[in-house]
């Protein structure tokens, strides 16, 4: 038993980021592209350099006050002081906060409470926010700005104004001593942790309800990793255009190089393309990790003109001859946007669209080529397909129930071709919510023998619906949450919208639902296509009938015959493709009344 407990108090993230310091200790590991009017400048550090760089500051956290199993909100831009720090948390086993600064000032407080951090790690701007607000100001006891290179001893004057400290000077007061006086390179010696030990807290982005914190253990991230290896084929020596800060941080862990574009991951909408584009190819990357909506914006802008003051050769559009892979994931793929995208790859280059969340990433994928041949069946309500379960993923179906299920039993799953409640299980699923005992109960399901929260068997559920073919193959059918209940059927938003979002004037649709003459009625809001919304000659009248047309000509869709068109859905900004449709049901609502 003792043996078996000695084995497992050996997990750590960071020996992924050692083992490639000694493997390859002069490969890029992270490259920053920095834009500056117009001009693109590139930040690099290599893995030896970024190994000794977190030890460095792994030992001055210590030295600080900082220690195992404290916590530290970490909002610091994606740089190279991002990755180091990152790391050093992992090694000095502090547990990093990730929190999306896209989901607004008011649950930005509420994450802070609940998480209750020991430390503010951030950026001044982030330190401004953080007295303003009163971000952790009960909890948090340590603080450190993180400034640019560039920045000298104002970062020092401003640290010191807010109470905390530089990193440049936290660094500089305790300097990373080796007991030994050798001519080796100092190190830190990195806390070792059980496999179910808390590693982090990555909040969820608020998008599809209230944020919660995600804990993260370290075989979560090692299941990942591998993941990453096996099922994406990915190697040492690749190099990614990482788009995603936690996703750009498994490039060191898999050996593989991080290039970091100028862009603002919480808005990928409004991403530069030339940027990323001279990235890829300045670095020759190998691989992509963008979600939908930047898989749009780059696809729109590949296959255009590109401004003449861009760093690349090639200025009637773009093809990206090194890409081996892409990786999608974060919201329903658009098969439009995935098949215009293809055209800048070369023939044999898949477009992998994963399906997953914060709380279980990845648990599925599919090749676009594959997703592409399924379009008819998806245009005509069959759901999205989203692929096959990964290696050491179990996907189940049961019964759409708002209740907590307090333990698994086999009678729970559905049989193939039912829509239901996805149910899955593997090492990269996140076992429970930090300080929300309620939102834990509702997600998870325990082992039949009442398993704790270290089982390997706890379920999650997604909060998606869905269903399991034949084969295997798992189709979404939209949130659990957007189903529209009538007295007769139940319908899912994403069947019943894709049938309707085939109209050439449609750009996109949101199923609700909404009240009339006292009974539960499912309403269509449609959003035009800007060729729809500057013809002068449209006729809302001639649209509706046509969409008539089509719902009855589907089984999904019979029961919908009330439509309204609304000027601009309200989406989360990080996607550009989850509609809120409990704000649309509001308006909807109101329009009739």
């Amino acid at each position: 038993m003792t043996e078996t407990m000695d084995k497992s108090n050996q997990a750590n993230l960071c020996r992924h980021l050692a083992h490639a310091a000694i493997a390859t200790p002069n490969a890029l590991a992270v490259a920053v592209q920095k834009g500056q009017r117009g001009k693109l400048t590139y930040q690099e550090i290599d893995f030896v350099t970024l190994h000794q760089r977190s030890d460095e500051i792994a030992y001055a956290l210590t030295a600080y006050g900082l220690k195992s199993g404290m916590k530290a909100v970490l909002m610091v831009t994606p740089s190279i002081d991002f990755f180091a720090l990152t790391f050093a948390l992992f090694k000095a086993g502090i547990v990093p906060i990730l929190v999306d600064p896209g989901m607004g000032v008011k649950n930005l407080k509420q994450c802070f409470s609940e998480s209750a951090p020991d430390a503010f790690i951030g950026i001044p701007k982030a330190h401004i926010a953080r007295l303003l607000f009163g971000w952790g100001k009960s909890s948090i006891k340590k603080l450190l700005t993180v400034t640019d290179a560039n920045s000298g001893a104002g970062a020092n004057v401003f640290a010191s104004l807010i109470g905390g400290m530089s990193l440049t000077k936290l660094l500089t007061r305790y300097p990373i001593k080796n007991a030994a006086k050798t001519k080796q390179q100092k190190s830190f010696e990195m806390v070792k942790l059980s496999d179910d030990a808390m590693s982090a807290i990555l909040f969820t982005s608020g998008s599809t309800g209230t944020p919660k914190g995600v804990v993260y253990s370290h075989k979560m991230f090692e299941a990942q990793i591998t993941a990453l290896k096996d099922d994406y084929a990915i190697t040492p020596g690749e190099r990614d255009l990482a788009t995603f800060p936690l996703f750009s941080l498994f490039g060191p862990a898999l050996g593989m190089a991080s290039i970091v574009p100028e862009m603002d991951a919480s808005k990928p909408i409004k991403a530069n393309p030339a940027f990323i584009f001279a990235a890829i190819e300045k670095y020759q990357c190998t691989n992509l990790f963008a979600n939908p909506a930047l898989i749009e914006v780059l696809g729109q802008a590949g296959v255009t003109d590109i401004p003449a003051d861009t760093e690349l050769d090639n200025k009637t559009g773009v093809k990206l001859r090194s890409l081996k892979r892409v990786i999608s994931a974060g919201a329903p793929a658009t098969l439009s946007s995935i098949a215009r995208f293809t055209q800048l790859l070369n023939d044999d280059v898949p477009v992998l669209t994963s399906y997953g969340a914060t709380e279980s990433l990845p648990l599925t994928k599919i090749a676009s080529a594959d997703l592409l041949a399924t379009s008819h069946i998806t245009n005509n309500g069959g759901g999205i397909c989203v692929g096959h379960p990964v290696n050491g993923v179990e996907i189940s179906i049961i019964a759409i129930n708002d209740n907590v299920i307090e333990t698994w039993h086999d009678q729970l799953a559905l049989p193939a071709n039912t829509i239901g409640e996805i149910v899955v299980k593997g090492d990269m699923v996140s076992h429970q919510y930090y300080n929300r005992p309620s939102a834990t109960a509702q997600a998870k399901i325990l082992a039949a023998d009442g398993a704790c929260s270290t089982s390997n068997d706890v379920r999650h559920r997604m909060g998606d619906l869905g269903y399991l073919d034949d084969a295997g193959v798992l189709w979404m059918c939209g949130r659990k949450a957007h189903r529209v209940e009538t007295d007769k059927k139940t319908l899912f938003s994403i069947p019943c919208e894709r049938i309707f979002n085939t109209h050439q004037s449609v750009k996109r649709t949101a199923l609700v639902g909404v009240k009339i003459n006292h009974k539960s009625v499912p309403l269509l809001c449609i959003e035009l296509t800007d060729e729809a919304k500057r013809n002068k000659n449209f006729d809302e009248a001639t649209l509706f009938s046509a969409l008539k047309v089509s719902a009855l000509a589907h089984k999904q869709t019979s029961a919908i015959s009330h439509f309204l068109i609304h000027d601009d859905f309200p989406v989360d900004i990080r996607h550009n493709a989850k509609i809120f449709r409990e704000k649309l049901a509001v308006w909807a609502q109101q329009e009739l009344d």
